[in-house]
């Protein structure tokens, strides 16, 4: 038998009126969003078109894409979307030693917003490189019509290569479009699938990019952090538009 000592912290007013509170919240949950016009509960929203259709002759005029497929079920699965492209693109435009000539990119889109963002800070610390350091960076992105400053996550991760080669250091950028905005962090995604009630759509897209210069005879030489944002503007003033034009959701 329960004594009272036990029962006395739940019968505290202020205890009683949270729990009130609370249940009359869910109760009336249907009715309060119908109410104020609040989407509490998110649904999911497709692209206008695959990833995969990503215009490839808009790069054509700049690089050289090679695409590529995540050859194991389980790591799919892992990632929480089949709705991804991974391509390896060369710069032809760009000197044959320059750092940035090839890029590796990544993009992932989520539409449903009970997902958390895979992040690099996370995928590369657990394949046992170092994060040696990040920042947002603000990039002035311009091509035609499309005028926007992006803020990018630029993280410098560190690898050992083995008792007879010297450790390397390699940059990892990256970016999220949540419900038409940018952020550099999951942080700022949160953020920004929370602040939205009156949205009935949640998604969110992760573009990822790391460039390097190098083949399987040598060893990769990558780019610094001034080479990183010239090749990065670039590359975001081809991609970013047409995405937001053609693939992420209005």
């Amino acid at each position: 038998m329960l004594n009272n000592s036990f029962l006395k912290p739940y019968l505290q007013p202020a205890f009683l009126i949270c729990v009130g509170i609370l249940a009359a919240f869910a109760a009336g949950q249907p009715a309060i969003e119908r109410i104020f016009g609040l989407y509490l509960r998110k649904e999911p929203i497709p692209l206008k078109n695959p990833l995969d259709s990503l215009d490839q002759a808009l790069l054509d005029n700049h690089y050289k894409v090679q695409k590529s497929k995540i050859q194991y079920e389980d790591i799919v699965k892992t990632l929480g979307t089949e709705n991804y492209i991974q391509w390896l693109i060369e710069d032809t435009n760009v000197p044959v030693n320059n750092p940035a000539r090839f890029c590796s990119l990544f993009i992932t889109y989520y539409d449903l917003p009970d997902k958390v963002p895979h992040v690099p800070e996370e995928c590369y610390i657990g394949g046992g490189n170092t994060n040696l350091g990040a920042e947002g960076i603000n990039l002035p992105v311009k091509a035609n019509d499309f005028d926007k400053t992006i803020q990018v996550e630029y993280i410098v991760f560190g690898a050992k290569q083995g008792p007879l080669m010297a450790d390397v250091k390699f940059p990892v950028c990256y970016v999220i479009y949540s419900n038409g905005e940018y952020a550099h962090s999951r942080g700022g995604t949160r953020y920004i699938l929370i602040k939205n009630f009156f949205k009935k759509y949640s998604y969110f897209s992760k573009v990822e990019w790391q460039f390097f210069n190098g083949n399987q005879f040598s060893m990769n030489v990558y780019p610094n952090k001034e080479e990183t944002i010239t090749a990065s503007r670039k590359l975001l003033a081809v991609i970013l538009p047409a995405l937001e034009k053609d693939h992420w959701p209005e």
